[in-house]
């Protein structure tokens, strides 16, 4: 009995981890589905890239509304229940983008905007709370794997906007389809998560928990924000603003440019798969200071090359620079247990708003210097990271009871 009892047990998680990795690749292939034709929305309603700048911003404002309260949520309806309402959310999020840019709508795109940054922002949550329940019943490291799982989609993503571009296929059938992909996936994948488990609040007559510092005002922990705030700003710009880029300062296609953006994309993916290992040979901060200056050198590179060719490698490097300091600033705050859940809030929020607000910016800056010029204010943010890695340094046991 017990050791049927197991084998199930064993079996559920298996099969959860499966259903979480399909879900952050979902995730990705959505998120890429976007960006890589952020070109054909500028030409279809005919803007500027400060304009397109402003209805990035649009998904911004509502991610960043809904990831303070993508916990409370978890809590009430559980992380299956979750995907489940941010995927429908996203789908037909995606489908008013599609009827906006059939209508040449800009407002209509940015209300869609919105209501799409609010799903992607509750789905991204929850899936990292049901990768961390996974994490812990294997009781090995696999959050790696599931960001991967999410360069992985936004890198077929990437190639099939390439491809559609290429073929000429309208961006809003393209979106229509890939809300219809969402639909499917989001009401099938979250059946087999593991049930998500609230922290217990103490039984009467038992002493409540110490309270440690408030997280916001632990220095590592800002510190440790800092850090990841500059490699999602790293990772953020790429994701949004390397194929429009490409076809700006390099004078390439539209489709040329999503193929860069795919390379990009490629180079995190496969970094993210074999960072694990890189990381346990050579320690955190020593990878995340070679992040930051691959990074560096990558985005030097792309927006100084000559040619296509040269500007490829440097997306290439660029990509392998930007792929482990997220992953590794969460794991940093989470080096204590006790204090984890509030210190990787605040690493998270000060990494998305980078994340979700940045690149909106750089498009503002792009009007007045060109985007692909512009791409260069992200040096300062990489070098402040590379600077701070050191923060990362794993806290020892000592450390953590004298922090607490």
């Amino acid at each position: 009995m017990s050791t049927n009892t197991g084998t199930d047990q064993h079996a559920g998680i298996k099969a959860a981890a499966v259903a979480t990795f399909v879900v952050f690749g979902i995730n990705g292939l959505v998120f890429a589905s976007w960006a890589a034709r952020i070109p054909a929305v500028t030409q279809t309603l005919q803007i500027t890239s400060g304009q397109m700048g402003t209805l990035l911003l649009c998904t911004a404002v509502g991610s960043l509304l809904a990831l303070p309260t993508a916990g409370l949520v978890v809590g009430r309806i559980g992380t299956a229940n979750t995907v489940r309402f941010a995927g429908l959310l996203a789908a037909a999020a995606g489908v008013g983008i599609a009827m906006s840019l059939s209508a040449t709508s800009i407002p209509g795109t940015a209300v869609s905007l919105f209501f799409f940054g609010i799903g992607i922002g509750l789905w991204d949550v929850a899936q990292n709370i049901e990768g961390a329940d996974v994490e812990h019943k294997l009781r090995r490291t696999v959050m790696p794997q599931f960001h991967a799982a999410f360069s992985g989609g936004a890198f077929v993503g990437a190639l099939v906007g390439a491809g559609l571009s290429n073929l000429g296929v309208d961006l809003p059938l393209h979106l229509v389809a890939i809300a219809a992909v969402v639909v499917v996936v989001a009401l099938a994948a979250p059946r087999f998560f593991l049930p998500h488990i609230a922290a217990a609040a103490p039984a009467e007559g038992e002493p409540k928990p110490a309270k440690g510092p408030s997280a916001w005002r632990d220095a590592r922990t800002i510190l440790i924000g800092v850090v990841v705030l500059g490699a999602t700003l790293t990772e953020g710009a790429g994701n949004d603003w390397i194929a429009k880029a490409s076809v700006d300062g390099l004078g390439t296609s539209e489709s040329t440019g999503a193929l860069m953006f795919a390379l990009f994309v490629l180079a995190m993916t496969a970094m993210r798969f074999l960072g694990g290992r890189v990381i346990d040979r050579f320690g955190r901060s020593a990878v995340l200071r070679a992040s930051m200056a691959a990074a560096a050198a990558g985005l030097g590179l792309f927006v100084l090359a000559s040619n296509i060719w040269l500007a490829a490698v440097g997306a290439a490097l660029w990509g392998v620079g930007a792929a482990l300091a997220f992953p590794m600033g969460m794991s940093a705050a989470a080096d204590d247990p006790r204090h984890a859940a509030a210190r990787v809030s605040v690493v998270s929020t000060l990494g998305y708003i980078s994340f979700l607000a940045g690149p909106p910016l750089l498009g503002y800056l792009g009007d007045l210097t060109g985007i692909h010029t512009a791409l260069l204010a992200i040096m300062v943010p990489i070098l402040v990271a590379l600077l701070l890695a050191g923060a990362a340094k794993p806290l020892k046991v000592e450390q953590a009871a004298d922090a607490a």
